[in-house]
This record gives structure tokens, sequence and C-alpha cells, in this order.
């Protein structure tokens, strides 16, 4: 496992976890952006390729690599929403954020996810409106890469592309509840996986919870790191605010 750590200035540091295939790299950008404003940022590796590991495992690794880190905020992608509640409460999170994330609910494996929202049927309708076909062989570029920087794209498919195991599609979500922390739920008006009109029922059903959008498709941190490290620091400054 490794990370990808900036230094920062006094304050939070936000651990920033993957989704599916667990990559670090996933994040360069935001932890550039989030160290050229003077924050912190920790990007963490998960063992997704690694057929023994499960949501506990994913968890292990989080708080593994956190450790030390005080009251983080927590930043999970996609596949990520759930694994970042299962660590929050080990590391004392001071916040969950959420962006074009899976929300579970109790006992969901990772694979009832999609059915049980819904996601197929929301995906293939958006595909509609925008003239594309909708199959279930995705196209990586125009499903994920379609708003991403065509420098950024050359680099990702020049990269191994990162193995992710069937493991914990078909383990229960161990949580009795969501944690009793401030969440907050960012969505890519553009994502084409996770339509926001799909993420903004699912959040507001699951959570009860609104969403914010910014600009930017699923990988978001990739297309948009600034929008993305604006509405974070947002967060932040919010949670500051509140009395104790």
């Amino acid at each position: 496992m490794s990370v990808r750590r900036s230094g920062g200035r006094d304050g939070v540091t936000f651990v920033l976890i993957p989704g599916a295939g667990g990559s670090a790299w996933y994040w360069h950008r935001l932890v550039d952006e989030l160290q050229r404003r003077g924050q912190a940022a920790l990007a963490i590796d998960l063992p997704a390729d690694d057929d023994s590991a499960g949501w506990t495992e994913y968890a292990d690794a989080v708080v593994s690599a956190a450790d030390g880190v005080p009251a983080p905020v927590l930043v999970a992608q996609s596949m990520g929403g759930f694994t970042a509640p299962l660590a929050a409460t080990r590391l004392g999170a001071r916040m969950i954020v959420l962006v074009n994330a899976m929300i579970p609910r109790p006992g969901e494996t990772g694979g009832e996810w999609w059915d049980a929202t819904g996601q197929s049927a929301a995906r293939a309708e958006l595909a509609a409106r925008q003239g594309r076909r909708s199959t279930d062989d995705m196209d990586v570029i125009a499903e994920f890469f379609h708003d991403v920087p065509d420098a950024v794209v050359a680099e990702a498919m020049q990269r191994e592309e990162p193995g992710q195991s069937a493991t914990p599609f078909a383990q229960p979500w161990p949580l009795p509840r969501w944690p009793n922390l401030p969440t907050r739920i960012v969505v890519g008006r553009d994502d084409r996986l996770f339509p926001r009109e799909f993420q903004t029922r699912v959040a507001r059903e699951r959570l009860g919870l609104p969403v914010d959008e910014v600009p930017g498709g699923h990988l978001v941190a990739l297309s948009r790191p600034d929008a993305l490290a604006d509405l974070l620091e947002r967060y932040v400054e919010e949670l500051e605010r509140v009395p104790t």
C-alpha cells in the first residue's frame, strides 16, 4: 500500500479514499490543488486487487495510513462511500464528504446496491437523453473520462489498469447505521455513471441530505480539482463556525 501526502498549514487534513480500483493516483490533481492552497491531504491506495480483502480490510487500510492524523475529513469517491463510514469513527473524523459516491444501507452488499438504487435505469435514461448508447460494456472514455483533460487521460491510459476484486461486492455493509457525523454530498453535474438526479434521490432517501453540485463528471477530482477544492474548503469553514 502507498499513500500520496501533501504538507499543509495547521488545521484539517483531507484523507482521500478512492473508488473501484483503489488507486491513490486518482486524487493526484486534487492533492496538488490543495497543496497549492496550503492544505494537507493524504491520498490512499486500497487493496482492491486482493481477493482476500473486503470492507474490513479496506477500512483497516485507511485507518493504518491515516494513523496519527488528528480529526481528519474523509473524502470518498464512488465505491469509497462504503469504506469511509467504516473508518470514520475509528479515526475520530470530523466530517465525511461523499463525491459521486455509493451510499450503502445496513446489510446491503456492494453488488446489491446497483439494483436497489435503480442505477442502471438512471444511467440508461441519461444516455438516451444525450443521444448516447448505454450498454453493459462501458465505454471508459465516454463514461468516465469525457471531461478530463487530454493529457490526464493519456497518463491514465498509460498506467496499468487497476484491478478490482469482486469480494466486497459480495459482502454486506456491516454498520447498523450511518455514523453520527457531519456528512456532505458532492455531485458532479455531468456524471454519466451516477446521474445527478439519481444521486440527489439516493442521498435524500438514504441519508435525508441535500447535495451540492460541482461541474464535472464521475472523475471530478481529475477533471475539476479546483471546484472540488473550493467546496472542501467551504465545508471546513462552515464546520468551524458551528458552536461546540
